[in-house]
């Protein structure tokens, strides 16, 4: 089977990637040196396929620029907000992906691959809950993952960036007014 899903990657990304699979936690891809990661771990074929789309998103989508450099903003912020925009374009590029980031994203959630069980979600960064809203919020609507009125408008936003620059433009916002609510919290209190 990896053979199978390497070779659908480099189809997907319409290049030669180096495709290689290992012992890890989660896939990834290295946009400098187009090597994409799979985990060794046993996992169904729609996670397997959601993972290989996810990372083949970033393969055609991310550029391999912009990432060094950056020091005004977290990378997890910018990776966040990138994966939302990544698995959105691969999910129109190839409307066949999206019964596979369903079905792998509802199975690992109701693994509690992201923890969810033992979070207490209103407490984490705005930024953790957009990336579990777009991962698991989207296939188990009988836990929602919760967002002030004001924290919707950035949830929103986070679904129309078109570029990597809006990704980055979104994260330097979200970064400096999540800072801003955490002083004013600091401070508010006795």
């Amino acid at each position: 089977m990896h053979d199978i899903k390497g070779t659908l990657a480099k189809l997907l990304a319409t290049e030669n990637l180096t495709v290689e699979h290992i012992k890890c936690e989660t896939a990834s891809f290295d946009v400098k040196n187009r090597v994409l990661s799979l985990p060794l771990w046993i996992a169904s074929e729609s996670v397997y396929d959601m993972l290989v789309g996810h990372e083949v998103g970033h393969a055609l989508y991310t550029p391999a620029e912009g990432w060094e450099g950056m020091t005004d903003v977290p990378k997890s912020y910018v990776n966040i907000l990138e994966d939302v925009r990544i698995e959105k374009a691969m999910k129109e590029k190839f409307p066949g992906l999206r019964k596979d980031f369903f079905a792998g994203y509802r199975e690992l959630n109701d693994k509690d691959f992201f923890g969810v069980e033992s979070l207490d979600l209103p407490r984490l960064k705005l930024i953790d809950r957009i990336n579990l809203h777009y991962k698991v919020g989207v296939v188990d609507h009988t836990k929602p993952i919760p967002f002030s009125e004001d924290e919707q408008d950035w949830v929103a936003e986070a679904d129309t960036c078109k570029s990597f620059e809006d990704v980055i433009a979104l994260a330097q916002r979200i970064y400096e007014w999540q800072g801003e609510k955490l002083s004013l919290i600091h401070i508010s209190e006795p």
